[in-house]
C-alpha cells in the first residue's frame, strides 16, 4: 500500500483489494512472461506449442467440473449419462484427485500472485490505457470455450431427446412435471449467468493477434451463447410448467422477468461481439439491469400475481400430465401481497364468471386485509402512497358485499367465516 493505508477511505480499500485480486490472477502470468524474455529463445518453439495447450486444459478442468456439477444437479438424465461417462475411466476416487489437484494449483497460483503484488513497489500511480491488458493466450481460451461448448452440447442433445421431444418422454424417465420443473431450474439459470461472465472475462483477457483468431473467438462465443439460450428456453419451460401447476409467486415472477432480460442481454452480447463493440458490453449490462428493475415496477408484480392466478383458475385448463398435482387457488398467499394487489383482488371478487367457492376465497382474503387495516389504523404521513389510496377506494366499492363475512378474532390466528360457512385463516405465510 506504499505507506498510504492510514489515509485510505472505504473506496480506497475497496479498489485496493480489487487490485490485489487482480494481481493474484495476472501477475504470475506476467512474471512468467518476463522470465521467458530473458531466457535464450533456442528450443522454445516446441514448448511454445505445448504449454498453451497444457494451460488451456488446466484452466478448462475446473470450469468443466463446475458446469458439469450444475448441469448434473439440474437434470437427472444428464447426471446419469455423465456418471456413466466418468465410470468408463475406472479410476477410484478420480473426482477427489482432480478436485485436490485443482484447488492446490489454484491456491498456489493465488499465493504466488499475492507475493508478487507485495514485492512490487506501489508508490506512484501510473495511468494505464486499460484496467486489464490481454494476457491469456488464444489457445488457452479456445480450449476453455471449446470444452464448455462440448459439455453444453451434450446437455442440449439430452434436452432435445426427451424434454423438447414431448410429455411422454419425461414420464418414461420416471419424473412428474412438477418434480422435473423444480429440479434444476436454479442451476440452469446459474449456468446461463456464469457462462455470460466467463465469456466476457475471456473476451477481456484473451490476446487475439490476427483476424483468424478474432473470427474464431467470435464464432466460439456465438456458439456458446446459442447453447446457453437453448438451456434458458429449457429453464423457462420448466418455470412455466411450475407456474401452471402451482401458480405465480413473487419469486417466480421475479425469475420469469429476469430470464427474459438475461436472454435479451445474451443476444445483445452476441451482436456486440460480431460487430467488435466489446467496450459497449459493460453499459449494456447496466442498461439490462435497469430495464429489469424498471420492468418490475411497470408490471406491478403483486397485481400481476393475482391476475394470473385468478385467470389460471378461470381458464380451468388442466394439463393431462399432472391433473392430480394442480392445486386449487391459493388465496391465502394473497395475504402476503401489498396494496398493489387489492384492485386485482376486487376485480376477481366481482367477476361473476368465477365459481362461487373461488370468489369466497378471494373475498376472505379481502376481509383479512381490511381487518388488518382497521386494527392498524395509525399511519404516519410519511407512509402515504398512491397504492394505499387506490386500495382504500377499491375497498369502498365492495364494502357492503364484504359485510356477509364474519371475523372471529377471539383466538389466534384470526379466522374469517365465509357466507357458505367455510373458515379461513388470516395468518400470512411466505414463499
Amino acid at each position: 500500500l506504499g505507506g498510504q493505508w492510514p489515509r485510505y477511505g472505504l473506496l480506497d480499500y475497496f479498489f485496493g483489494y480489487l487490485k490485489l485480486f487482480g494481481s493474484m490472477i495476472a501477475r504470475p502470468l506476467g512474471f512468467s512472461t518476463e522470465v521467458k524474455k530473458r531466457q535464450p529463445s533456442l528450443g522454445e518453439k516446441r514448448s511454445n506449442r505445448i504449454w498453451p495447450v497444457v494451460r488451456g486444459i488446466v484452466i478448462a478442468l475446473p470450469v468443466i467440473a463446475i458446469f458439469a456439477s450444475l448441469l448434473s444437479a439440474a437434470d437427472p438424465v444428464f447426471e446419469s449419462r455423465f456418471t456413466d461417462f466418468i465410470e468408463l475411466f475406472n479410476i477410484d476416487n478420480l473426482p477427489e484427485y482432480i478436485f485436490r489437484l485443482v484447488y492446490i494449483l489454484v491456491f498456489a497460483y493465488a499465493l504466488a500472485g499475492t507475493y508478487l503484488h507485495a514485492a512490487q513497489k506501489s508508490g506512484e500511480e501510473v495511468e494505464e490505457k486499460s484496467l486489464i491488458s490481454p494476457f491469456l493466450g488464444f489457445t488457452e481460451s479456445a480450449i476453455v470455450l471449446g470444452s464448455v461448448i462440448v459439455l453444453f452440447l451434450a446437455f442440449v442433445v439430452i434436452q432435445f431427446q426427451y424434454f423438447f421431444g414431448g410429455h411422454t418422454n419425461i414420464s418414461i424417465e420416471g419424473f412428474t412435471f412438477s418434480e422435473y420443473a423444480r429440479r434444476g431450474f436454479g442451476e440452469l439459470v446459474t449456468v446461463a449467468f456464469f457462462s455470460l461472465l466467463m465469456l466476457l472475462g475471456l473476451g477481456a483477457i484473451t490476446k487475439r493477434e490476427n483476424e483468424t483468431q478474432r473470427k474464431t473467438f467470435s464464432g466460439l462465443g456465438v456458439t456458446l451463447v446459442v447453447l446457453v439460450l437453448v438451456m434458458l428456453v429449457s429453464a423457462f419451460q420448466r418455470l412455466v410448467l411450475y407456474e401452471f401447476a402451482y401458480g405465480f409467486s413473487r419469486l417466480r415472477t421475479y425469475t420469469h422477468v429476469f430470464m427474459i432480460w438475461l436472454g435479451l442481454l445474451l443476444v445483445t452480447v452476441v451482436i456486440l461481439e460480431l460487430f467488435r463493440r466489446d467496450q459497449a458490453i459493460g453499459m449494456t449490462m447496466i442498461l439490462a439491469s435497469l430495464g429489469f428493475v424498471i420492468s418490475l415496477g411497470v408490471l406491478n408484480v403483486d397485481g400481476f400475481i393475482v391476475k394470473q392466478n385468478i385467470q389460471r383458475e378461470l381458464s380451468g385448463s388442466v394439463d393431462s400430465a399432472f391433473p392430480q398435482e394442480r392445486p386449487d387457488l391459493d388465496a391465502q398467499y394473497f395475504l402476503d401481497l401489498s396494496d398493489d394487489a387489492v384492485p386485482a383482488l376486487v376485480a376477481g371478487f366481482t367477476n361473476e364468471l368465477l365459481p362461487e367457492n373461488v370468489r369466497e376465497k378471494i373475498g376472505a382474503a379481502l376481509v383479512c386485509k381490511q381487518y388488518d387495516r382497521r386494527t392498524n389504523e395509525f399511519l404516519p404521513w410519511q407512509g402515504f402512497h398512491l397504492s394505499r389510496m387506490f386500495a382504500d377506494m377499491m375497498f369502498m366499492k365492495v364494502d357492503k358485499q364484504l359485510d356477509s363475512y364474519t371475523i372471529k378474532d377471539t383466538d389466534w390466528p384470526v379466522m374469517v367465516e365465509t357466507p357458505s360457512g367455510e373458515e379461513t385463516s388470516c395468518y400470512e405465510y411466505y414463499d
